[in-house]
C-alpha cells in the first residue's frame, strides 16, 4: 500500500503484484528480473494525475466562492453607503415652486392656493439649507421672474422638511442675487423650527473620475437621487446675464429641469457644487446632454455678500 500526500488530502494506492520473470536456462544470469506490466504503470499514472486534478479544482471552485462572496459584500456595502449618504443629506435639500399670481386660470390643474391668492405654478427647482437661520441657496435662474417682478404678482413657495422629518412649506423672500453666478439666496420663516444645513465641503481637490451624487427635484418629482463621476473640471458655461461662469464642474450625474439649484455631492455628503444647467445637442434622431455644476468655492465667496448687502462683491463697487 503507498499513500500519496497532495496539500494536506491523502488517497492510498495499492501496489500492483510485481510479476517475476524466472530466466531460461540459457541465460547466463542467475538473478530474477522483476517487471511490472505496462497497463498498471498507466493505470498508476492515471491515479495519480485524477488525485491532483481534483485537489486543485477543489482548490480553485473554494477561491472562486470566496472571490464571489467577496464581491457581494463589497457592492453590498456600497449600496449601503449611497442609501445612506440620501438619508442623511435629502433633508437639507428644499423644492421651490415658482409661482405667479393670476385672476382667472384655464384650468384648475394649473392653479395653487397662496394666502388666499389663486397662483399659477411657472416653474420647479431645488435649493438647499445654508444655515439654521432660513437662508436657503439656489439658482438665480430659478427665482430670476420673483426677482425681476415689478408689479408683486411673482412668489415663490419652499418645501423642507425639519430635523424631526415633517414636512412644511414656507414662502421664500429673496435676500440677494448674483447673475454672473447665477446664484440667489431665499430666506425662509423657521422661528421654532429646526433644520438640517448642508455639510460644506471644496472643489479645489476633485479629480475626474471620482464619484458624485445629485439631489434635487426633476420635472417636480421631489427627493431624487442620480449618481455619476466627475467628467470634467474647469469648464466655462454662459451665466443668465451673457457673462461667463468659470471654473464649472462638468458631471455625468443626470441633472434635469427642476435639479436646478440642488446640490451636487462628494462620497461623503459634502457640498462640491451647486447643479446649475444641462446642454443638450440633438442630431441624428438622439439627443445628449452635459450636466454642469458651479463650484461650492465660488458659492462660499459669494453667498455671505449676497446675505449682508444683497449683491455680490464686486457689485458693490
Amino acid at each position: 500500500m503507498e499513500v500519496l500526500s497532495c496539500g494536506g488530502h491523502s488517497i492510498s494506492i495499492s501496489k500492483p503484484k510485481l510479476i517475476t520473470k524466472q530466466p531460461s536456462s540459457s541465460s547466463s544470469s542467475s538473478s530474477s528480473i522483476s517487471v511490472l506490466p505496462s497497463h498498471l504503470v498507466t493505470t498508476r499514472r492515471a491515479i495519480i494525475f485524477t488525485a491532483v486534478t481534483s485537489y486543485f479544482t477543489k482548490s480553485s471552485i473554494t477561491q472562486s466562492v470566496a472571490l464571489a462572496q467577496q464581491l457581494l459584500d463589497e457592492t453590498q456595502q456600497e449600496e449601503d453607503r449611497v442609501v445612506h449618504l440620501f438619508e442623511v443629506t435629502s433633508p437639507s435639500v428644499v423644492f421651490i415652486k415658482d409661482l405667479e399670481i393670476v385672476d382667472n386660470s384655464k384650468t384648475a390643474d394649473e392653479v395653487e392656493m397662496v394666502d388666499g391668492q389663486k397662483a399659477k405654478v411657472e416653474g420647479t427647482g431645488s435649493g438647499f439649507i445654508w444655515d439654521k437661520f432660513g437662508h436657503i441657496v439656489t439658482n438665480y435662474h430659478v427665482v430670476e421672474k420673483l426677482a425681476t417682478d415689478q408689479n408683486g404678482r411673482q412668489c415663490c413657495q419652499v418645501f423642507l422638511v425639519d430635523k424631526s422629518g415633517n414636512s412644511l412649506s414656507r414662502d421664500g423672500k429673496i435676500i440677494g442675487v448674483d447673475p454672473s453666478s447665477d446664484l440667489a439666496v431665499l430666506k425662509v420663516d423657521l422661528e421654532g423650527i429646526e433644520v438640517k444645513p448642508v455639510d460644506i465641503g471644496s472643489a479645489r481637490k476633485l479629480i475626474v473620475g471620482q464619484s458624485c451624487y445629485a439631489i434635487g427635484n426633476p420635472y417636480g418629482y421631489e427627493n431624487t437621487l442620480t449618481t455619476g463621476v466627475v467628467s470634467g473640471l474647469g469648464r466655462e458655461i454662459p451665466s443668465p446675464n451673457g457673462g461667463a461662469i468659470r471654473g464649472a464642474i462638468q458631471t455625468d450625474a443626470a441633472i434635469n429641469s427642476g435639479n436646478s439649484g440642488g446640490p451636487l455631492l462628494d462620497s461623503h455628503g459634502h457640498v462640491i457644487g451647486v447643479n446649475t444647467a444641462t446642454f443638450t445637442r440633438k442630431g441624428s434622431g438622439m439627443s445628449s446632454g452635459v450636466n454642469f455644476a458651479i463650484p461650492i468655492d465660488t458659492v462660499v465667496r459669494t453667498v455671505p455678500y449676497l446675505i449682508v448687502y444683497g449683491t455680490a462683491y464686486r457689485d458693490r463697487f
